[in-house]
C-alpha cells in the first residue's frame, strides 16, 4: 500500500525510543525554521514499532552502546547514559507512541511537541515513559497539547487502533527507524547519517561512517517544492 503524504507535508515513519530518529526529527524542525517554513510544512508521526519488529524490548545494553555514539552529533539534545535504576528501564514505549498518536488528533503541532519532549524524558532525563503518569506529567509541559483530552484519548484506546492499522499496513515499505515519505513520493531512509555495528548490537558499538546535518535542507526544499 503507498504512502499517501498530502502537499506541505513530510510524514516520519519512526519510534520514540529510536535515538538516531530523534537526532533525525531535531535537524528536520531546525531545517524547517532556517527555511522560514515552519508554519508550511507539518510533520505527520507514524509508527514504526521496534519492539514488535524486533520482538523484544528495546534492551539497555543496545542504547548504553549508541548514546556515546549518537548524542554528539546533536549536542543540544543533552543525551545522557541511563541514570536511574536498570530496573526502571521501560520494557514497552508503545504507550508513549501511542500517545503521539493521541496528540495528532488534536493537532500536528500537539504530535510534534509532544514526541520530541518523551524522547528527552526518556534519552536526557532517565524517565520511564511506559508509566501512564509520566506521559501526561511530559505531556502537561506541552503548551499545545490538551492534557485531560489526552488522558480520555489514552484510556479510550482512541488512537491505538487507526496507528497499529497503519503500521501493519505498511511495516513492509518502512526500512527502519526513521524512514521519510515526501508529497512528490520520494522517500529516504535516515538521510544524512550511515552506520554500521562493529561487532553484534548488544555487545559491540556503531559506527558512524557519513554524516551531513545539511541532508535536511534538501529534504525541506523537496518537500516544499
Amino acid at each position: 500500500m503507498t504512502v499517501q503524504v498530502a502537499p506541505g507535508t513530510v510524514v516520519v515513519y519512526t519510534d520514540v525510543a529510536c535515538a538516531w530518529s530523534t537526532v533525525g526529527l531535531a535537524r528536520l524542525y531546525a531545517a524547517r525554521k532556517r527555511a522560514g517554513a515552519e508554519g508550511r510544512l507539518r510533520v505527520d508521526h507514524r509508527l514504526f514499532l521496534l519492539e514488535d519488529v524486533n520482538r523484544f524490548p528495546i534492551p539497555k545494553r543496545f542504547l548504553d552502546a549508541e548514546i556515546p555514539v549518537v548524542g554528539p552529533l546533536a549536542p543540544e539534545l543533552e543525551f545522557r547514559m541511563w541514570q536511574r535504576d536498570p530496573s526502571a528501564w521501560p520494557v514497552t514505549v508503545a504507550p508513549a507512541n501511542e500517545a503521539v498518536h493521541a496528540a495528532k488528533a488534536q493537532s500536528y503541532e500537539a504530535a510534534e511537541q509532544l514526541d520530541m519532549a518523551l524522547r528527552l524524558a526518556f534519552f536526557r532525563d532517565s524517565r520511564c515513559i511506559a508509566l501512564h503518569h509520566e506521559i501526561l506529567d511530559v505531556a502537561a509541559g506541552c503548551a499545545a497539547v490538551d492534557t485531560d483530552a489526552l488522558a480520555e484519548a489514552l484510556d479510550t484506546g482512541s488512537a491505538r487502533g487507526p496507528m497499529m492499522r497503519d503500521y501493519r499496513a505498511h511495516r513492509e515499505q518502512v526500512q527502519g527507524s526513521p524512514h521519510y515519505f515526501l508529497p512528490d513520493g520520494s522517500d529516504v531512509h535516515s538521510p544524512g547519517i550511515s552506520l554500521r555495528w562493529e561487532g553484534d548490537p548488544g555487545s559491540g558499538y556503531p559506527v558512524v561512517e557519513h554524516d551531513d546535518p545539511g541532508a535536511f535542507d534538501a529534504l525541506v526544499r523537496r518537500a516544499l517544492s
